[in-house]
């Protein structure tokens, strides 16, 4: 394999969508993945469909294409005839059972290790999202009393308060200036 063919999980986890609440690499990405003709990868596909059920793989439809096609200022997809296929992870696993280039096995190694780096990523999100919830409820009464108070020493202020001492007297009684 030659170092032009080499792709780094980053460069995978780029070309991963979302559509339907799942994780996706179309079959035009794929293709371009592994090295092959667009309908090379889906001729092995076809004749091996009992290997992707519809968790697996499944053809998106004219309006997840548009919607895709408009959030890319520039497409990078020309005009098709038909709609993609969209494979999730567990479709491109079954893919490296189809197809066994070198090529093909070396990039779907890669292609798992961006599944895994993005899962891993979602998880410590999620993560750090339970450890910010958790401090906001730990310190949600502790900060309620510093406002409290806060708002209370605020309120004070702004009640006129009564002048005291020999000067405010004279000015009270219209003496000195």
């Amino acid at each position: 394999m030659t170092e032009k063919n080499i792709y780094v999980p980053e460069v995978i986890a780029g070309r991963i969508l979302v559509i339907r609440g799942h994780k996706v690499l179309l079959g035009n990405d794929l293709s371009e993945l592994y090295g092959v003709e667009h309908r090379v990868l889906m001729q092995a596909v076809k004749r091996n469909l009992k290997r992707f059920p519809s968790d697996f793989m499944f053809q998106i439809t004219r309006e997840e294409w548009e919607s895709l096609k408009s959030q890319f200022v520039t497409s990078r997809w020309g005009g098709i005839r038909k709609m993609p296929f969209a494979f999730t992870e567990q479709g491109v696993a079954m893919l490296s059972s189809v197809l066994n280039s070198d090529q093909a096995i070396q990039v779907n190694i890669q292609i798992m290790r961006a599944f895994t780096k993005l899962r891993h990523l979602v998880l410590d999100n999620e993560e750090l999202r339970n450890e910010i919830e958790s401090l906001r409820k730990e310190t949600e009464g502790k900060f309620r009393v510093v406002f409290e108070t806060l708002d209370h020493l605020l309120a004070e202020d702004a009640e006129p308060k009564k002048k005291i001492g020999f000067i405010a007297k004279e000015k009270e009684a219209g003496y000195g200036s």
